[in-house]
């Protein structure tokens, strides 16, 4: 049996292996151990937000939801069940917080708001949290929406709640890019997916007449690259989300695939294979001049840049086996960043710079694992049957992937998150299967 997994190399010969072949060849002297952390959830109540008018009775009592929600597939914030609250939105919002009587349910800080309508007929939402241990407010912060951004302005509540209290950026307001996946395995059909981060505002961007892979946002989150075969040729496609405009990268002799954008998004890299050789390319969005950075016999693919655009780390084959690399953006000094056994491959470097995501497959079992560039540090913090395609969030703190595992003749993909400390793994809910996620910046 052939796995998908690793895409980018298995579209080559010489990466196709199986898993009794891999398992075999390396049978002896490591021990996979998968490293979780451990975490106490902080106590939150939620409440109802305070409603001045029955037009905004739905967004009163939907936004805390989304909050709630939020914060609690975060694995940092335990809410308080609301058959505890000792206080209605109303009296919270007319009487003030009674911080004694909270404290009293175990609550450690309290979230509440107010919908209205401001002078100028705009809906108005204001949120407070509140300090309960302190018996002192936090933040206090207001916004104007309309009927159709109110779940917006949930996702942006919740990244200032969770950065007020965990000291560390938010990921709420965000989206995923995926391949929604349906059909049997001899019949797959993949589409490109997008959705907000918690799943909602579902949209297909490719009507499923042709194979795609690898899709992964740009930095202003606009535009998409991925790898199709539509025309029958593993091409790089650039995708406009305003204006569903689909285009090439370009006209290759051979088939180009991997693709990511350089940090500034002025740039894209990529692997074109062609004349029985398979290169890192890195391409100017505007010139459209695409230059190789690596040479040689072995195959370079997997392609992706350091947040400060300095270096890319990449999988190659030029030890003899599967393994990360790192070079300078240039091409230059070279240098091999693992040593363990098996295969490793599809890194993705933190947007923090403190780390790279890798997949790695040793024994017939696949792994998700995180390494410091300087080649320390590394460790395994999840794994499964198959498990593959890791993208960080953008506050680097959560990793995003695929598990698959097969039934008969059907293929079970899914879509999970977990903390880079092992900790917290969630499924995200997707209409059909999922595979090849890839997380986007806040939202501009």
């Amino acid at each position: 049996m052939i796995h998908r997994g690793f895409a980018s190399l298995l579209l080559l010969s010489l990466f196709v292996l199986s898993l009794a072949a891999a398992s075999t060849a390396y049978a002896q002297g490591f021990e996979a151990r998968i490293t979780k952390g451990t975490f106490k959830p902080r106590p939150i109540a939620i409440s109802t937000f305070h409603s001045t008018s029955p037009q905004h009775d739905i967004m009163a009592r939907e936004i805390p939801q989304i909050v709630k929600r939020n914060l609690e597939t975060s694995g940092l914030f335990q809410p308080i069940n609301e058959n505890a609250f000792v206080q209605t939105p109303a009296s919270i919002s007319q009487e003030g917080v009674r911080f004694p009587e909270w404290r009293m349910t175990g609550t450690e800080t309290l979230v509440s708001g107010t919908v209205m309508t401001d002078e100028q007929g705009n809906t108005r939402v204001e949120f407070r949290l509140w300090d309960v241990l302190s018996q002192r407010q936090l933040i206090g912060t207001a916004y104007t929406t309309t009927p159709e951004n109110w779940r917006r302005i949930a996702h942006i509540m919740s990244d200032e709640i969770y950065k007020r209290l965990s000291g560390e950026d938010g990921y709420f307001d965000t989206r995923i890019v995926y391949v929604a996946e349906s059909g049997s395995m001899k019949k797959r059909v993949k589409r490109l997916a997008i959705m907000d981060q918690d799943g909602a505002n579902h949209k297909y961007l490719t009507d499923g007449s042709y194979l795609v892979l690898t899709p992964r946002f740009s930095p202003e989150t606009q535009r998409i690259t991925y790898m199709s075969y539509q025309g029958g040729i593993p091409k790089v496609y650039l995708y406009d989300i305003n204006t569903g405009r689909h285009e090439t990268l370009g006209n290759f002799e051979g088939m180009s695939f991997a693709p990511r954008f350089s940090p500034d998004g002025q740039k894209l890299v990529f692997s074109l294979a062609k004349n029985g050789n398979t290169d890192i390319y890195v391409m100017d969005l505007k010139s459209r001049h695409a230059k190789r950075m690596t040479s040689g016999a072995s195959i370079e693919t997997a392609p992706c840049y350091s947040p400060d655009g300095e270096k890319i780390v990449f999988e190659s084959d030029r030890s003899g086996g599967q393994q990360l690399y790192i070079m300078n953006v240039d091409g230059s000094a070279i240098n091999r960043l693992t040593y363990g056994k098996g295969r490793y491959g599809n890194p993705v470097w933190s947007p923090r710079g403190d780390l790279i995501a890798f997949t790695r497959m040793y024994q017939g079992k696949f792994f998700i694992g995180v390494i410091r560039p300087d080649g320390s540090g590394e460790r395994l913090i999840t794994s499964a049957y198959h498990v593959e395609g890791p993208t960080w969030s953008p506050n680097g703190r959560v990793l995003s992937y695929f598990k698959e595992q097969p039934s008969g003749d059907q293929r079970i993909a899914k879509l999970y998150t977990i903390d880079i400390t092992g900790y917290n793994e969630q499924i995200l809910k997707t209409p059909k299967d999922g595979s090849d996620p890839a997380w986007s910046p806040i939202n501009p």
